[in-house]
């Protein structure tokens, strides 16, 4: 079942500007926003996002994140190095297989080879127990493929379920955690209602404007300086089960994306990594992807909206292990 209705409209009109989203919204019911967040709606969504295969792949971190400075990763409870090597980025256990030092606190050679700070072992491919993990470089996240993420019964896939992307577009990323797990992550972003009261700092006049048991749309105001924002349509969808997608499909920016990945740490612990990959349909966006200076800017608006959502994420893992 299909359900539209608009929420009621701040006192605080805000200022638009930009390309309007292309379609009237009627309002068919209107009602307050706790009443639309039904937890048992959002619980079945979140189920039947959970449901969905990931061929066992999760986000490690971005593509720039990985260089030839090793840096250590905690996945799933296993202690990992990330480095870039003569194939692209790899991603290995921590511990040397000679005498556990670790590797992260080594260096990379000019062929791309982990060095150990202890005994200067250079490690590239298997070495006895040791070996680099599976991963995949979409240009933008480094992901990784374990057998614990797997589902019961589900087979391993040569690359991860991978959302549609605008081609010329700018990218920013950003990756925190936090004491949660993954669908606390999936949840929270399958609940757009609380966005204009939590997030009073970036968005006003949010409109549920379409939704079903695989996707919410939405119409809501991105402030870009005090009153002034941007009305937009956003549709929210899952991939995988440790995935949700943000895509703009009218307004101003229409294609652009903001992946949400959640990716295991340990026992109660999750790393958030969140891709934003804007674009415009304005004559000419060749400059967008050399428009280096932006992604601070996006970057810390996306760290600013997550100290608010691993709160979110975060009392919702409390109340369900209470």
């Amino acid at each position: 079942m299909r359900i539209s209705y608009v929420r009621r409209e701040m006192s605080e009109r805000p200022l638009l500007i930009g390309r309007a989203p292309s379609s009237e919204v009627t309002a068919s019911k209107d009602r307050p926003d706790w009443i639309g967040a039904d937890p048992s709606k959002i619980d079945r969504a979140l189920q039947h996002a959970l449901a969905k295969p990931s061929g066992g792949w999760v986000v490690i971190d971005s593509s720039r994140a990985f260089s030839h400075h090793p840096r250590p990763y905690t996945i799933d409870g296993r202690e990992l190095v990330g480095w870039r090597c003569a194939k692209g980025p790899a991603l290995a256990p921590d511990a040397c297989p000679h005498m556990g030092a670790e590797l992260s606190k080594g260096s990379v050679d000019a062929r791309g080879r982990i060095v150990c700070p202890w005994h200067g072992l250079a490690l590239a491919g298997k070495h006895g127990s040791w070996a680099p993990l599976t991963t995949f470089d979409d240009g933008v996240l480094v992901w990784a493929r374990l057998d614990s993420q797997l589902a019961s019964g589900e087979a391993p896939t040569e690359r991860p379920f991978l959302p549609t992307r605008p081609a010329h577009a700018l990218d920013a990323v950003i990756r925190v955690e936090g004491r949660c797990e993954p669908q606390d992550v999936i949840a929270n972003r399958l609940d757009p209602w609380h966005g204009p009261h939590f997030h009073q700092h970036s968005f006003t006049r949010l409109s549920v404007i379409d939704e079903a048991i695989d996707h919410v749309t939405v119409r809501v105001v991105y402030r870009i300086a005090g009153r002034i924002g941007m009305e937009v349509d956003a549709r929210f969808d899952c991939p995988d089960p440790r995935t949700i997608v943000m895509t703009i499909i009218s307004g101003e920016g229409v294609g652009s994306v903001v992946e949400t990945h959640a990716t295991p740490v340990g026992p109660g612990r999750t790393a958030i990594v969140e891709a934003t990959i804007a674009t415009s349909e304005r004559t000419s966006v060749s400059w967008l992807p050399r428009a280096t200076l932006l992604r601070p800017m996006i970057e810390a608006r996306a760290k600013k909206l997550w100290v608010d959502d691993v709160a979110y994420c975060e009392r919702r893992y409390a109340l369900r292990r209470a």
